[in-house]
């Protein structure tokens, strides 16, 4: 792709630039009997430097900057340049950055979305059809319809569950997809076809790998892809949840901690803060050049020295982005930060507007394990789940329409998978779930170019198979691409000899019918 200039401005209006001259090329080559002694002390010094000299850049900062040194490890010449500077879509895009909020474990769609009376009428009855269950030795036949009530709201009339009273307040913004369709219901196979594009395969990058690939940074003062994840742990399938794949490791996710402080160790210490910390940089700048000098032939080695710098911006960046002391107290209220069920998850879907507004490609949030996960007492854990999430992600989506970003911003909610309309039998009644469905469920979009207050797909009577206007992870990556400003046709990456694309030559559709 075809690079933009480097000066840029992030959603605040403030200019950005990359360094875009190249170092030159015209010392010779140490003599081969020197060459792997010049290399080890060149480098062990440089990588001393870092370890030894208390620059203070902080754990977060040295992630990232190892993540664009191996970028560029043993380089050649017919090594093409990977870097996050600015790039030029392929045309005109309506979206710039989004907001993520995966729900692992798969959400009951007929308990929140999909409102199903056939399936709530023939409740306690045996299913005709076929099933494909996951937990065969607890499987059931008998249907099972909702114990919620569904209502219609906003303008467009979308029915939605009582269990979701926030979400309803945001119906005329969000685009409904009520015929997602992966084909598998496992959770792992399912989660790496929405991340990496084929079902059940690790090594593909992330979708927001994709899009930082195609289309650079919109800040140099911040990781372009950040990922919150829960004070409980990783979500299922870990950090594959974020991996950049066989694509540069500069593109993979940014972990920050799930609890204050975020980053660790984001301050110099006190004897090392101001004139000595710039002299120290520039030192360690001057090494970086040297290198360059004696190893010709690294396309993309001055975007990685640039990257130390990285380190010094986030210092001021990264601190001012996380602090939600900044927000007024009726945006804590509004995302639930008074309460104790939303508090957790409506900071950092806070936090994760913040980061946007500064320039952040790609945010995505995670919680521990796989909650929506509901084999068994459905009665007592999907309204659970709901008191948590529901708030705060309608907040998100409240508070970037009020900002005037909505229009650039997608947001994205959803899980992997649905739930099956037949109860999983755990004994007593209200001990009772539902085992997992990856042939129809819901997710919803708003913002970014998705048409608002719009129900796209539906599936059969009793919510079990995706049945009009099918869409599938593939269809969801290239409608994104679109969105974005990118032919996901168009673009490629080297890898094994190939030009790979996002849906690895799987068939895949942009859903023109859910875009504004």
């Amino acid at each position: 792709m075809s690079e933009s200039t480097p000066v840029s401005k992030d959603r605040r209006g403030v200019s950005i630039s990359g360094p875009r001259s190249r170092v030159s090329r015209s010392h010779g080559r140490p003599a081969s009997s020197d060459l792997a002694a010049v290399r080890f002390q060149d480098e062990n010094n440089r990588r001393s430097f870092l370890r030894d000299g208390s620059l203070g850049i902080g754990s977060l900062a040295l992630a990232w900057l190892l993540q664009q040194e191996q970028a560029s490890a043993n380089p050649s010449k017919a090594t093409p340049q990977f870097d996050l500077l600015p790039k030029e879509p392929h045309f005109a895009p309506k979206a710039k950055a989004m907001i993520s909020l995966f729900q692992h474990g798969g959400p009951s769609h007929m308990d929140l979305t999909d409102p199903k009376p056939e399936l709530t009428k023939l409740d306690g009855t045996d299913y005709a059809g076929d099933i494909a269950y996951s937990f065969v030795n607890e499987a059931s036949k008998k249907l099972m319809g909702t114990r919620w009530k569904f209502s219609q709201h906003g303008e467009c009339g979308m029915e939605l569950s009582e269990l979701l009273p926030e979400t309803a307040t945001i119906a005329d913004d969000i685009c409904l997809i009520r015929s997602m369709h992966t084909g598998a219901n496992g959770h792992e196979v399912s989660i790496r076809y929405f991340h990496g594009g084929i079902p059940g395969v690790l090594g593909r990058p992330h979708l927001a790998s994709w899009l930082l690939y195609g289309l650079g940074s919109e800040t140099q003062d911040l990781p372009a892809y950040m990922v919150l994840t829960d004070p409980g742990g990783h979500p299922v399938d870990g950090i594959n949840n974020w991996s950049s794949g066989f694509m540069p490791p500069l593109y993979q996710g940014t972990v920050i901690r799930p609890q204050e402080p975020r980053i660790l160790n984001l301050d110099a210490p006190p004897h090392l803060q101001g004139a000595p910390q710039r002299q120290n940089l520039d030192f360690l700048q001057s090494l970086n050049r040297r290198h360059a000098e004696r190893f010709p032939g690294q396309n993309d080695l001055e975007a990685r020295i640039a990257s130390y710098e990285l380190a010094a911006r986030m210092q001021t960046a990264a601190r001012e982005a996380l602090d939600i002391s900044q927000e007024t107290k009726a945006t804590h209220e509004m995302y639930g930060l008074d309460q104790d069920a939303t508090r957790e998850y409506g900071t950092r879907c806070l936090i994760a507007r913040r980061l946007v507004e500064r320039g952040v490609r790609f945010v995505q949030l995670f919680l521990a394990g796989q909650p929506w996960d509901n084999h068994s007492n459905l009665g007592t854990a999907l309204p659970a789940i709901c008191r948590r999430t529901d708030k705060p992600a309608a907040a998100l989506v409240k508070d970037l329409k009020q900002r005037g970003m909505l229009d650039e911003v997608v947001v994205h909610w959803g899980g992997e998978i649905g739930r099956l309309p037949v109860t999983q039998n755990q004994g007593a009644p209200e001990k009772h779930g539902r085992d997992h469905n990856g042939q129809g469920f819901s997710i919803w979009m708003a913002g970014g170019g998705f048409r608002p207050g719009m129900i796209h797909g539906a599936t059969d009577e009793l919510g079990h198979r995706a049945v009009e206007g099918i869409v599938t992870p593939n269809d969801y990556q290239a409608t994104l691409m679109q969105l974005f400003g990118l032919d996901w046709k168009r673009l490629t990456f080297p890898h094994n000899g190939q030009d790979q694309v996002i849906t690895a030559g799987r068939e895949a559709k942009v859903v023109e019918e859910i875009l504004a």
